[in-house]
């Protein structure tokens, strides 16, 4: 049997085109084996090999440079199947670049749900000994399921152009389409293209557009010989393919039914809302457990006890089965319906509730449920989280802490004393395996979920947050993961002036590199269970985190990690005469404390400051002087007296800003020899105070610093771990992308496919808004996400602002309204749905802006979070139910034809 692959390629000096695949004279599959091709004519490049009979071989193009490879193709393996009866084979192929912008529709939404097939039979080939093929192989995913391709062309083989007499291609290898065709010894050259049918019409819907392809001149004298012509990317005429989703955290869901929040087995009725409305994406909040406190102040959803539990408060408890306890059944039935009725969440309410009943239903079917062969798979399949998790739990619950380092003798722990703390024949293993038993059911439940959705052509789009919580099962059993003396946040922007400090350490990106990330491939694998689409949280954190020392509580003290710091020497060069004590230590003077504290200036100076060498300068008292110190003062001085708490905040912030009155903070394992630049450094009173010249030297380092230093060095950050996370899996990867964006973002966000976050309100360049029309192809434009205001309270928080957006971005004249009107919030949404972006996903809350009738009284109750308070309860629920929802004929029925009107319900 022989082998001829025949690819074009045109490549730079010192460029070697070659093929990596299944057989020996292929290499095996092994990279470094691969077989270099031969340059024919123009950019040809060809291998011929002899081989055994095969009946089918798989292989990939790559590009060598001094026998490194520096490039390789776009997507899985090519795998050509049926081949036996043939003698001679012949593979033309297209290089697939990786940079194409139909490469996103490989993932898995596409063919898991918006283009998901029905069951095929494998066809039957039934071959003449006497003919010759030609196999013709066309990538095109973006198909819809009551659709096929098809081919036709000049050749009477392929129906002479007729639409009556074309071929019908397989899809038994979707999303790669195949037909066999006999093909005479005469018959090449001729042209061909391929189209759309229509199972439902019964005839060609579409022809792609663009010039006739061409098969070449060849010789078919030869008996049993197959040429593969493998075509990629079928010309749509109708232009790229967009969809649009809604965005509404699974905890505000609301129905009939429910329990005081919204649960996994509520996604349906939204699938069926979403399906009745045109929409193919659900974008929830992370879903993880956070259960550290058992208080209301666990409902942040981004501080996870585990990258992998699911939270507790989702399960329904109705989809478990009933208690045998009838009367307790009862009495949680109804404080259910209590709970169900309240305008908000009550966490600790529901959470309390949900852990009575999992607990009792535990009991009721323990000795059934752990001998389940349902369970022991389940076990089996996670058991490289569950184990430690359910042991977390039991040790949190024994000692009424998460801070694990106060676990004593488990304040750290071993394989092997896991698997000792977790054996069956413990007595406290009850309270070790109810764990299972709760994630087990959630764990069905969120995939039910998802199969509905994917059932119906939806999707389900997760959100993985950017760190970890510190007392979490992630840190007490990888700690060599994370930096544990760090904090991450965020610098100052529109959310927070003073920059976020999140609490969670950083990530130990050397040692995660050691075993080939696999603690990230794992989380990935684990996500991908329940969603084809995913957010990462602050993408930016994985060119550089924003990373605080712990001795600090705002964000504005941080620096970047990884960063290139300033050396003294540098310093001198740029002509900045260094002080250390100047530049480096809290620049306070008397002067400052009256602006400051006004009269209460000389009581704060007593009880907080003493005075320096330097003439009026003073400087924070030893117990004050960090601001971890002066929180933990001014926490239990707000305990102790509740009824100044206003007045002891105030004293806080301003005592706070005290210490970030810095220039340049030493950058940490320097020894003192090298400095990171103070963000915001323009704002105190220490810059402002400078001469002239220095503040010009000073403005010159920070502008290089911030803004040019660091390009090159961070997108090699990146290039070594966002790869990494795309080939875990094969979600569909959105990255939030707001903030400090450092120039190199977007080159390898476009580069890797990874769709950006474009908010309208939230410009990555200098324009005061976006016009949704300016939005590249592969990004998700909203109108907001969970951290802002929703559109109609955005237009009521600044009116100047509100009539700019109204005269340059709705192109009305005339004064606009104090009100988001329906019609305000219809133009604005149509203006996403109309836009270039792939995804266009609004939150629900704005999504019935649109209705009079249908929203809510005040927007300001729409508010799911705000980043500036870090105790903000996580409450929300949205004010209709989903039946109350699904019943809006009119509403949803309009909704369903601005979807159609932004060219975001096509079936291909």
């Amino acid at each position: 049997m022989k082998l001829k692959f025949v690819i074009s390629y045109r490549t730079s000096w010192g460029e070697q085109v070659c093929i990596c695949g299944s057989l020996p004279e292929l290499g095996n599959d092994e990279e470094r084996n691969a077989v270099p091709l031969v340059p024919t004519s123009g950019d040809q490049w060809e291998l011929e090999v002899d081989v055994k009979d095969v009946g089918e071989v798989s292989y990939r193009y790559l590009i060598k440079s001094n026998e490194e490879t520096i490039h390789r193709e776009f997507g899985k393996p090519r795998i050509h199947r049926s081949l036996k009866q043939f003698r001679n084979l012949t593979f033309r192929d297209i290089w697939r670049p990786n940079k194409h912008v139909e490469n996103a529709l490989y993932t898995a939404p596409f063919y898991k749900a918006f283009f998901q097939r029905a069951h095929q039979e494998q066809p039957t080939h039934t071959y003449d000994a006497k003919s010759n093929y030609v196999r013709f192989q066309l990538r095109a995913p973006r198909i819809g399921r009551d659709y096929q391709m098809a081919i036709v062309g000049s050749h009477e083989c392929l129906g002479s152009w007729d639409e009556n007499n074309i071929v019908l291609m397989s899809d038994e290898d979707f999303p790669v389409w195949t037909v066999d065709v006999p093909i005479s010894e005469g018959a090449p050259p001729f042209e061909y293209k391929y189209v759309i049918y229509s199972h439902k019409d019964k005839k060609v819907v579409t022809w792609e557009e663009g010039e006739n392809r061409y098969f070449p001149l060849l010789d078919f004298k030869q008996k049993k010989r197959l040429v593969v012509q493998s075509d990629e990317f079928f010309k749509y005429p109708v232009g790229a393919w967009k969809t649009a989703g809604v965005a509404i955290p699974v905890f505000s869901i609301r129905t009939e039914n429910g329990a005081g929040i919204g649960e996994f087995a509520d996604i349906p009725k939204l699938v069926d809302w979403s399906v009745k409305t045109g929409l193919e994406i659900i974008q929830v909040l992370p879903v993880n457990d956070t259960v550290a406190t058992k208080t209301w102040t666990d409902s942040y959803p981004y501080a996870a006890i585990s990258v992998d539990a699911l939270h507790p408060i989702y399960g329904s408890m109705k989809a478990i089965g009933d208690l045998k306890d009838k009367k307790l059944q009862k009495q949680i039935d109804e404080e259910a319906t209590k709970l169900n009725d309240l305008p908000e969440i009550d966490y600790e309410g529901v959470m309390n509730l949900k852990m009575k009943f999992y607990r009792q239903s535990y009991a009721d079917n323990k000795a059934k449920f752990l001998k389940s062969k349902a369970f022991k798979a389940f076990l089996a399949t996670n058991e490289n989280w569950l184990k430690d998790y359910a042991a977390f739990c039991y040790l949190r619950d024994k000692h009424e802490t998460v801070d694990f380092t106060q676990w004593g003798s488990y304040a750290s722990i071993t394989d092997e004393q896991l698997e000792q703390l977790v054996a069956p024949d413990k007595k406290h293993y009850d309270e070790v395996a109810v764990h299972y038993y709760i994630q087990f059911h959630l764990d069905a439940q969120l995939k039910n979920a998802t199969n509905y959705a994917r059932k119906h052509g939806v999707v389900l789009k997760g959100d993985i947050p950017i760190g970890i919580y510190r007392n979490s099962v992630d840190a007490w059993r990888l700690p060599h993961l994370f930096n544990m003396d760090t904090q991450a946040g965020a610098p100052p922007d529109d959310f927070s002036i003073s920059g976020q400090n999140w609490g969670f350490p950083t990530y130990n990106w050397e040692e995660m590199a050691k075993d080939g990330y696999q603690w990230w491939k794992d989380r990935m694998v684990k996500m991908s269970d329940y969603f084809d689409v995913f957010r990462i949280d602050h993408i930016l954190g994985f060119f550089r985190i924003w990373e605080i020392p712990r001795d600090h509580v705002e964000g504005i003290l941080g620096h970047f990690n990884p960063a290139l710091p300033v050396f003294k020497s540098e310093l001198q060069e740029r002509g900045i005469a260094f002080d250390y004590d100047r530049f480096c230590k809290p620049y306070i003077r008397e002067h400052m404390m009256f602006d400051l504290f006004g009269s209460h200036a000389e009581q704060v100076i007593g009880q907080y400051l003493t005075k320096s060498e330097a003439q009026s300068a003073y400087q924070l008292k030893p117990e004050y002087d960090t601001q971890r110190k002066l929180q933990e003062h001014f926490d239990q001085q707000v305990a102790n007296e509740p009824l100044s708490a206003e007045y002891n905040n105030w004293l806080k912030s301003n005592l706070l800003r005290l210490c970030g009155e810095v220039l340049l903070l030493e950058a940490p394992g320097t020894g003192g020899e090298a400095f990171n630049p103070r963000i915001g450094m323009h704002s105190t009173y220490s810059y402002q105070e400078l001469d002239d010249y220095t503040k010009q030297r000073l403005d010159d380092l920070y502008n290089h610093y911030f803004y040019h230093r660091h390009n090159d060095f961070w997108r090699e950050s990146a290039m070594q771990k966002l790869p990494m996370l795309k080939e875990a899996t094969d979600m569909l990867i959105c990255g939030e992308d707001l903030g400090m964006v450092p120039a190199c973002v977007p080159g390898v966000m476009d580069e890797l496919q990874i769709l950006s976050l474009a908010i309208q309100r939230m410009p990555n360049d200098d324009r005061e808004f976006w016009h949704p029309a300016d939005t590249p192809y592969l990004s998700v434009t909203s109108t907001g996400s969970h951290d802002m205001s929703t559109l109609r309270e955005w237009w009521q928080e600044d009116p100047d602002r509100t009539q700019r957006f109204y005269t340059t971005i709705l192109g009305k004249e005339g004064g606009a309204p104090y009100y988001c009107e329906p019609w305000v919030a219809k133009e604005v949404i149509q203006q996403h749905l109309e836009s270039p972006s792939m995804l266009s996903i609004i939150p629900l809350q704005d999504f019935v802006a649109m209705d009079g009738q249908l929203r809510r009284l005040l927007p300001e109750e729409e508010r799911i979070n705000v980043p500036a308070n870090p105790q903000h309860y996580w409450r929300y629920r949205f004010h209709l139910t989903m039946e109350e929802l699904l019943a809006q004929e009119n509403f949803n029925g309009f909704l369903r034809e601005m979807i159609d009107k932004g060219g975001r319900s096509s079936d291909y």
